[in-house]
């Protein structure tokens, strides 16, 4: 008769596998395994084992012989299985993700799980694991925008050299406009928040007039100096850099960062500007907005303040908006700029291979 290899156990083995063998938190396949082992280095024979434990001589010989080749790894995890052979061929595969990237459905502009899996004869389902592994989202859409200004290098290095590396006794500044605030009128009073019924309110409104927010966030503080105006031309802007003058320290420097819009650059302001020669307007480059941290604060009143809101004319809306920055300044919140030049060059160069644009 041929016997088994016999199987010699360390002290350290010996130790955990009776802690295994008779423990009450493993699960059950680990502690019979410990104890095929335990009872095989004692010297008991596979046949007595598996009437012992009431399992089959070939199960007592896998786990020995697993044992014997990865010692206590070996006894943690099941051995790999072959599983079933895939349906769907590699050669399919390919064609579903060359279908994706390189063509559209006749009456649509991308394809859907079911119109590709019609096109395909697949399921569904298969053709949702294929994009998932894939990390094909046809669905979803993005926006970019290149600015094509030409020295958007050095426009880049001034307002990022603001943010990371501000002047010595300075403040800068975050200046713009936010034009055309409706106020709106919901022509019925929206209903609350219930449980199990979110809030509603009616998808028509009434038009009672608009106004333009003048914003200028601190970037060393994250206060904000805003006022209200009708219109946003150069008198508006004009007034609201009378209002920084006024609301800010006479001895310190004024960086403000900007946009390209043809008011800040109206020969009235540059006018203006020479008679008050502590302030300094670092213009961003062109379609580059992301660049000006305002328009983060822009999107947070928007969206916690003004589009939920139902204003029956300019004046609550006015009020509205000045409530908001009187309650953000009481404790503002600092927006921290954190890119460098090199790491948004590098995401642009990105862009550019992507696109296949002439640099």
């Amino acid at each position: 008769m041929k016997k088994a290899e016999p199987i010699q156990l360390s002290s350290e083995e010996r130790s955990t596998l009776n802690v295994w063998a008779n423990g009450r938190k493993f699960p059950l396949r680990m502690t019979q395994r410990a104890q095929i082992i335990c009872m095989a280095a004692d010297g008991i024979l596979n046949q007595d084992i598996g009437q012992k434990l009431k399992i089959s001589r070939p199960t007592v010989q896998l786990w020995r012989q697993r044992f014997l080749s990865l010692r206590l790894t070996g006894l943690e995890k099941d051995a790999p299985r072959p599983g079933r052979f895939p349906r769907i061929t590699q050669r399919k595969i390919n064609a579903v993700v060359e279908a994706t990237l390189h063509t559209t459905p006749v009456d649509a502009t991308h394809w859907s799980t079911r119109t590709m899996a019609k096109a395909q004869g697949l399921s569904e389902a298969t053709i949702r694991r294929i994009w998932h592994r894939h990390n094909l989202k046809p669905h979803l859409i993005e926006t970019f925008k290149l600015s094509r200004d030409k020295h958007f290098i050095e426009k880049l290095h001034d307002v990022v050299g603001l943010y990371l590396n501000p002047p010595d006794k300075a403040i800068v500044f975050c200046v713009d406009e936010k034009s055309q605030i409706q106020a709106l009128e919901r022509t019925r009073p929206s209903t609350p928040l219930r449980q199990g019924i979110p809030a509603r309110q009616t998808h028509d409104y009434t038009r009672h007039g608009t106004t333009t927010l003048f914003a200028a966030l601190s970037m060393l503080d994250g206060q904000v100096i805003g006022d209200c105006m009708p219109r946003h031309r150069h008198q508006e802007f004009i007034r609201f850099l009378q209002l920084i003058n006024v609301k800010t320290p006479q001895d310190l420097e004024l960086h403000l960062i900007v946009d390209n819009y043809g008011t800040h650059k109206h020969q009235r302001v540059q006018t203006w500007l020479k008679r008050y020669p502590r302030f300094h307007l670092h213009f961003i480059p062109t379609s580059s907005s992301w660049l000006n941290m305002v328009e983060r604060w822009f999107g947070e009143i928007t969206r916690k303040r003004i589009r939920r809101g139902s204003f029956k004319n300019v004046s609550e809306l006015i009020t509205t908006i000045m409530q908001y920055i009187e309650n953000h300044n009481q404790s503002p919140r600092v927006f921290v700029w954190s890119a460098s030049v090199e790491q948004i060059m590098s995401k642009i160069t990105k862009c550019k291979e992507v696109l296949d644009a002439p640099y």
